[in-house]
């Protein structure tokens, strides 16, 4: 006799593991003690612990309110004219390339989900090539397209630089088509950063060997500048005849809840861009039909505006320049930190054990990841020493790293 087994419904699921930055979150919301100190979650903060609308924005988003007459569909490309006027600002000398295009995505993330699904669409057997550490949701994405993960060396934890031979010889192996994820700068989670001359031996390899670059780049101005941010980004360019490169506006605009991105896309002739530019929008189609307008838009409307686009570099540049005033201040507080002065952007790994990390938390109201990763400009001003203080107590206790 045949016996067959129920189908499976909702009720069925299998329980999901958290994402350890959103548990994090949760864990500092609801610690009530008013020195707390939230280093984990990744928003730009000034001097007083605020993470403001920026003041281009601000006038932008009143221009559109005024002159917006209709919240009809744009299209599945979303604003074309937004990734237009960033090509000048992201690509420099290769913002007119016929055969690069781009097109409007919900975030940084819209971008990197269409650049997976692009690359199994053209490539199933693919492979990428991810560092470790990277950004935590890098891995679910990629395996969420049925992509294969190769990991890399990219940090030394012992000196807070990249691993760059380690990171060369494992590009070896890769195979004619394999994908090489690369942050454009300002590495999450590490801080840790390619220089020029390690860009040029990597644009090398990835040209060499055939293999296709994704550029990620979602902190443009916030480590050396907007030109500097973008060497290693164009320099792949000059040496690849395919690319992608994912690029987010939410931080460097700070329209985080906006959810404002783009995907470039560069194949080897115009035509063959819009070809793929085609499945771009198909993919798009299938995922969330229309991106939001109303981030892109205001963005579009500082980049149009000479005035406003002044004075949004003038305020980006401001942030850069908080956020390597308290690298500064960390590295000089204790000789086994002095390394996150020599990095850039955001994020910085500090040598603590989960272990005391915990410790930090439970003790001193101070909230990072278990690995160690710290969101520096987290800390309003009237924070940084004590936080020094509780770090290098955690350094010199008993769980500390020999």
């Amino acid at each position: 006799m045949l016996t067959t087994t129920a189908p499976k419904g909702l009720s069925e699921l299998e329980p999901v593991t958290s994402d350890s930055l959103l548990a994090l979150i949760a864990l500092a919301n609801a610690d009530s003690r008013p020195e707390k100190i939230d280093v984990g979650v990744g928003v730009y903060r000034d001097g007083l612990g605020r993470t403001p609308v920026m003041r281009a924005l601000k006038e932008a988003e009143r221009r559109l309110w005024e002159a917006q007459s209709s919240k009809a569909y744009l299209g599945g490309a979303g604003d074309k004219v937004f990734p237009e006027l960033l090509k000048p600002i992201l690509l420099g000398p290769h913002a007119s390339d016929e055969r690069i295009t781009g097109l409007q995505t919900p975030g940084g993330c819209g971008a990197i989900y269409l650049a997976m699904q692009l690359v199994r669409t053209a490539n199933p057997q693919a492979r990428v090539f991810a560092g470790v550490p990277t950004w935590p949701n890098h891995p679910p994405m990629i395996r969420g397209a049925g992509l294969e993960i190769v990991e890399y060396p990219h940090l030394d934890r012992g000196t807070g630089s990249v691993r760059i031979d380690a990171l060369l010889a494992k590009l070896d192996e890769a195979r004619p088509g394999d994908v090489v994820l690369l942050h454009g700068c300002c590495h999450n989670p590490t801080g840790a950063d390619l220089g020029p001359d390690e860009w040029d031996r990597v644009a090398e390899v990835i040209a060499s060997r055939g293999l296709l670059p994704l550029i990620d780049i979602a902190y443009q101005g916030l480590g050396r500048g907007l030109e500097e941010d973008a060497y290693g980004l164009r320099r792949v360019l000059d040496a690849s005849d395919e690319a992608l490169v994912a690029q987010s506006c939410d931080k460097n605009f700070g329209v985080y809840r906006d959810r404002v991105g783009c995907l470039f896309v560069k194949t080897r002739s115009k035509e063959a861009t819009a070809t793929a530019m085609a499945h771009l929008l198909q993919l798009a189609r299938e995922a969330w039909s229309m991106p939001p307008d109303h981030g892109a838009a205001a963005v579009r409307l500082v980049l149009e505006d000479d005035t406003l686009t002044a004075d949004w570099k003038a305020e980006l540049d401001g942030m850069r320049l908080r956020i390597a005033a308290v690298r500064e201040r960390i590295a000089a507080s204790d000789e086994r930190l002095a390394f996150v002065a020599d990095q850039y952007g955001m994020f910085s790994m500090l040598p603590l054990s989960k272990e005391q990390v915990v410790s930090l938390r439970e003790k001193h109201a101070i909230y990072m990841a278990d690995s160690g990763r710290i969101n520096v400009v987290g800390i309003a001003d009237d924070g940084i020493d004590r936080f020094c203080a509780a770090v290098k107590e955690a350094l010199n206790g008993p769980d500390a790293h020999g």
